[in-house]
């Protein structure tokens, strides 16, 4: 276990058969949380019921037309929801959402982000002072040989700005020289661990919106979990990711793209991949992260499949209107008993 770091405590061992023990979000042990995350506010626990009614499936929807330009004058009567290929009836619809907002910042450490990362904390730092709300809360999580916890969920946007502050490079890049290292391959980089552990460890027990923004250049080495099982955990606790994909030109050795796997992320969760190639561009994506995540529509229903078996069921979602976008998750997991 690296010096300064302590395990993250789970309940009941609940990553104990996916992970070595070794794995999980790590808190450094000079910051490990003495009192717990404050409440949510009277309003979110008000809400709270429009998400735990037994057998309510909620899709948080943003709409974008030809030009990229969110709409948000659509009704209840301009959706149509399918579940694996019957249409659902809506029974709940807002567009006005002030459901608080419960979110994962990951913020990609490893060598290959040494020269990104001043860019990549000042940036994130403005995201966290723009998109917090009261009721929000927000955790910060570093990865790179391991998955570190920076700031637990807290509203104290100072608290955040700290956490991002003490994030470092875990050690310079160097390529590995075959024969090197004989029995296994390095930990270079935890991307698929990262979102794992997030969605498990730190979103399973919330309620409302939920969502993980992560910069990284999405190039994974070293996880000990698939990505179908990271993207299954964050769909298990209805997380959306967005990816903010930052690709530094002078790291030109770095082997391999993560652009393919960074799409599927998030087309399967709902949320949006946007590339960054420069430090210029980091600004404009998080304002179109933060326009995601205050502009989305919220329609409820009671699925026609009532069985509690535990199996994936597509979610599709149709407009009523030509050429736009429709940006959702893909699909749930029942429950099962």
């Amino acid at each position: 276990m690296p010096t300064g770091k302590i395990e993250h405590v789970l309940a009941a061992g609940l990553l104990a058969a996916c992970l070595a023990a070794q794995g999980g979000v790590k808190a450094k042990a000079q910051d490990a949380p003495q009192n717990p995350p404050p409440p949510k506010s009277d309003t979110a626990q008000a809400q709270q019921p429009f998400k735990v009614q037994v057998g309510l499936v909620n899709q948080f929807v943003t709409v974008r037309d030809k030009h990229n330009a969110i709409i948000t004058d659509l009704t209840k009567d301009d959706f149509r929801v399918y579940e694996d290929g019957k249409e659902q009836k809506i029974e709940f619809f807002a567009k006005d959402l002030n459901l608080p907002l419960t979110m994962g910042l990951l913020i990609d450490t490893s060598g290959s982000m040494e020269n990104m990362l001043p860019a990549e904390q000042q940036t994130a730092s403005s995201f966290l002072e723009r998109v917090m709300k009261k009721g929000d809360l927000a955790t910060i999580i570093s990865f790179d040989q391991d998955a570190d916890l920076l700031t637990d969920f807290t509203d104290n946007t100072r608290e955040l700005q700290h956490g991002l502050s003490r994030a470092r490079i875990n050690e310079p890049y160097a390529p590995v020289t075959p024969g090197t290292v004989p029995n296994r391959a390095p930990r270079g980089t935890v991307f698929y661990e990262a979102i794992f552990d997030v969605s498990r460890e730190k979103l399973a027990t919330e309620v409302g919106r939920k969502a993980i923004v992560v910069l990284t250049d999405a190039v994974d080495e070293g996880s000990r979990v698939r990505l179908e099982e990271a993207i299954e955990a964050a769909e298990r606790v209805d997380a959306v990711v967005h990816i903010l994909l930052i690709s530094d030109p002078r790291m030109i050795f770095i082997q391999g793209s993560g652009a393919g796997v960074a799409h599927k992320i998030s087309e399967e969760t709902g949320g949006r991949t946007i590339e960054v190639r420069s430090e210029k561009n980091l600004n404009a994506a998080f304002d179109q992260i933060i326009e995601e995540l205050r502009s989305q529509y919220s329609l409820g229903y009671y699925p026609s499949n009532t069985a509690r078996d535990g199996h994936f069921r597509k979610i599709k979602i149709e407009v009523k209107r030509q050429d736009v976008k429709v940006l959702a998750r893909k699909g749930y997991y029942a429950p099962h008993n």
